[in-house]
């Protein structure tokens, strides 16, 4: 929605897109100006039909107020006359009276006038004013329309430069693939494929992979070879990528033409002879075949890992396939890690799996002698416990033994015994002596 300002009443009143569009098709519509300008031609005569009709009536209606006062006066006059009795000073007194109250009156119709047109004036002016207002508001809508086209104008013209620096962007770049593939195909045919991107190698890549290997296939004891063969090792000596390398070209005017796709199959072969995770194709054959002229074209569903190039893109295909091979030998790392921890875990349960095994068999055992061990004892527990018994009675049998030995006296001893009476006698007595 849209706000417009009444230049009359000063009002704002709104408008949707489509009356405002109206408004300035009009506004920019060159008989509506006209129409405006007639309008405002017969505003003024009509306004001043009607000034000059009010000027009119006032002056008509002055006259007969002037007629009036002048009939007033001649009354009085003739008033005057048939009083002839007054003196003459009252008649110069009325008089001049009569005359003050004239001369009040045609002032009173001079100022009347004078604001009369004053206020024709003050209306020429509103209405100097309104077309003013108009005009402005006209300015106003034209310039905002001048504005709104000069911004499409820019608008259109930035598009249009945008698109010219696409387009000349798009011309030096089909030029420079021209030059190229000019500069290439003669080059090329002079020095080789092959040693060209050696040479880019040895030159660029070369002191970058300190333990990279790159070299011409010279082994044909599969019955056939590769153009080079790339290898690089990480520090620990472990290969992490491997690219079979086939370069072809051939010159303009050959009458037989070759396509890429003549050679996938070798490559794929040769590469699996030499133990290559990569298959690469860098070739200037099929010029003019825009699928080949994209960049770096993937065949991997035709064969495995398997890509074609223009020469331009060898040097970043090998360090695209290095970054991605590089993250690979780290997820290999990993794995074999968590394979080692799994077999570590096998190892683990193999051994607790044998050793339940012969803890088993020798608890068995074990047990088995721990229970012939417990029958043995238990026996033995008899004997013993006989032995005891025996013990026991023999303790006895000691103690009778020694009861009747301790009652067993020299008395008792030689008692109806002189021999033995006599012989303890002389050995008491010998004895004392000493």
């Amino acid at each position: 929605m849209k706000e417009l300002k009444c230049p009359k009443c000063h009002n704002v009143f709104t408008v949707d897109e489509a009356d405002y569009a109206s408004i300035l098709q009009q506004v920019r519509n060159t008989a509506f100006q006209e129409e405006i300008e007639q309008r405002m031609a017969v505003l003024h005569k009509q306004y001043s039909a009607e000034q000059r009709a009010r000027a009119v009536e006032e002056e008509k209606r002055y006259a007969m107020q002037i007629t009036k006062k002048e009939e007033e006066i001649f009354q009085l006059r003739t008033t005057l006359k048939n009083l002839s009795e007054k003196t003459e000073l009252e008649h110069s007194a009325t008089l001049a009276k009569k005359n003050q109250e004239i001369e009040m009156l045609n002032a009173t119709i001079r100022q009347y006038a004078d604001k009369q047109q004053i206020a024709v004036l003050e209306e020429r002016q509103k209405a100097q004013e309104l077309l003013k207002e108009k005009d402005t508001a006209i300015t106003i809508l034209e310039n905002r329309i001048n504005v709104a086209a000069d911004q499409e104008k820019l608008k259109e013209q930035a598009l249009k430069e945008q698109f010219e620096k696409e387009l000349k962007q798009k011309d030096e770049l089909i030029s420079y693939y021209k030059d190229m593939k000019s500069k290439l195909s003669t080059k090329m045919i002079g020095e080789t494929l092959e040693q060209h991107c050696s040479t880019l190698f040895n030159t660029y890549l070369r002191p970058l992979l300190p333990f990279a290997y790159f070299e011409k296939d010279n082994d044909a004891r599969e019955g056939s070879k590769g153009d080079f063969i790339f290898r690089d090792y990480d520090a620990d000596g472990t290969e992490y990528v491997s690219i079979m390398f086939e370069m072809k070209n051939e010159a303009d005017d050959t009458i037989v033409k070759h396509k890429n796709e003549d050679f996938f199959k070798k490559l794929d072969a040769d590469r699996r002879a030499k133990k290559c995770e990569f298959a690469v194709l860098v070739s200037l054959l099929e010029q003019e075949n825009e699928y080949y002229n994209t960049g770096i074209v993937d065949v991997s569903h035709r064969y495995e890992k398997m890509y074609v190039i223009r020469p331009q893109f060898f040097l970043p295909l090998i360090s695209l396939l290095i970054q991605t091979s590089k993250k690979s030998l780290d997820y290999k790392r990993q794995l074999m890690i968590a394979q080692s921890q799994s077999v570590d875990v096998t190892n683990f349960e193999q051994k607790l799996l044998d050793f339940q095994d012969r803890f088993g068999k020798n608890y068995r055992l074990a047990s088995e002698k721990f229970k012939k061990a417990i029958e043995e004892i238990d026996n033995t527990i008899k004997h013993l416990q006989k032995t005891k018994e025996a013990l026991l009675g023999s303790e006895n049998n000691l103690r009778l033994a020694n009861d009747k030995a301790e009652e067993l006296t020299i008395k008792k001893l030689t008692w109806n015994n002189p021999t033995m009476k006599a012989k303890f006698d002389e050995a008491r007595k010998a004895k004392e002596e000493d």
